[in-house]
């Protein structure tokens, strides 16, 4: 519901959290805090907890939460939030839950998931023909377990229709912020993130760890070397041959194990670590230009035409929508 659309019902923008035990707390309190500090920003939202049952839930750090009521009580909801927990993807999913999902489904305006909670939508059909995403560690699962479902396996969330979906965790906050973004402006989800010290706003389809946490940890302790020299210091000036100096072997032997472990040549991880580089110096407020020489682009415009192959957005634009501050640390 929009804000033009609250004013003319006047009445608040109800959001039902579906819980479980075991559920992780923080795919319940991250949304909620948005939630709720969008509130204190002119929004006008009001959250529910419920269960299955109307029982209250232990949640993955042992805390109990208390529910308003079971979910099959709720007749009316805007948007219905299904948090995750481990348990939902170790074991088959309750029945009860399944079905609690398709009860809030039909009588909420949309629904997300957070985290592994994409798995209870799953189990209920919700997702069936949508793209959607869920943990990293968790995608291969989704897809092999429901092939009606087209899984993204990077994506930190996904938007199909009125259904959403998000990957671990910390994700739920940045589904939550283009939430409410969506529901208000930009103004307002601006307001929130600044508060609550978060991006605004990490892209949907954006990786959902940077390229340095994507990289095995190399076995050999040669290759080892040379990609700490570059994780290290991405805009030195790493040849083929200077790094195989770096790890004592010749530059063809290192090609083989860049091949074998990494499987990308060196010049192709020299630029990928070059990117994340240059991405992060964005963010913190540096300019394109600066954010080249930086990251060890010979120019801007070969930087510009790296970045947009990478990212499928340009560097000045990508800046424009997800930095973060600038690089005085205000907002």
């Amino acid at each position: 519901m929009t804000t033009r659309d609250r004013q003319r019902n006047d009445r608040p923008h109800e959001v039902v959290f579906l819980l479980s035990d075991q559920v992780k707390l923080l795919d319940v309190s991250g949304p909620a805090e948005v939630f709720t500090e969008a509130n204190r920003h002119g929004a006008d939202y009001r959250l529910r907890y419920t269960s299955p049952d109307g029982r209250a839930v232990t949640t993955s750090v042992g805390t109990a939460v208390h529910v308003d009521s079971d979910a099959f009580g709720v007749e009316r909801a805007d948007t219905t939030i299904v948090p995750g927990g481990d348990h939902l993807v170790r074991r088959p999913i309750e029945p009860s839950l399944t079905d609690a999902a398709v009860h809030l489904s039909a009588v909420s305006g949309r629904v997300a998931s957070v985290c592994t909670g994409a798995f209870v939508l799953a189990g209920a059909g919700l997702l069936d023909g949508r793209r959607a995403t869920t943990h990293w560690r968790h995608t291969a699962v989704l897809a092999t377990s429901f092939p009606r479902i087209d899984v993204q396996a990077d994506a930190i969330f996904v938007a199909d229709g009125a259904v959403f979906s998000s990957a671990g965790v910390s994700a739920g906050m940045d589904l939550a912020l283009a939430l409410v973004e969506a529901d208000h402006d930009a103004h307002v989800a601006r307001a929130v993130a600044r508060e609550l010290v978060l991006y605004l706003q990490r892209p949907g389809g954006q990786s959902q760890f940077s390229a340095p946490l994507r990289v095995p940890v190399p076995q050999q302790p040669a290759l080892r070397a040379a990609v700490d020299a570059v994780v290290n210091d991405p805009g030195a000036d790493h040849t083929v041959d200077s790094l195989a100096a770096t790890a004592g072997v010749t530059a063809r032997h290192l090609r083989r194990q860049f091949a074998a472990e990494i499987g990308l040549a060196p010049s192709r991880f020299v630029e990928r670590m070059r990117l994340e580089r240059a991405r992060a110096l964005l963010n913190d407020g540096y300019n394109v230009t600066e954010a080249a020489r930086l990251s060890g682009f010979h120019s801007p415009e070969n930087f510009r035409r790296a970045f947009t192959k990478e990212y499928g957005i340009a560097p000045s634009r990508h800046q424009r929508q997800f930095r973060t501050s600038r690089r005085d640390g205000r907002r």
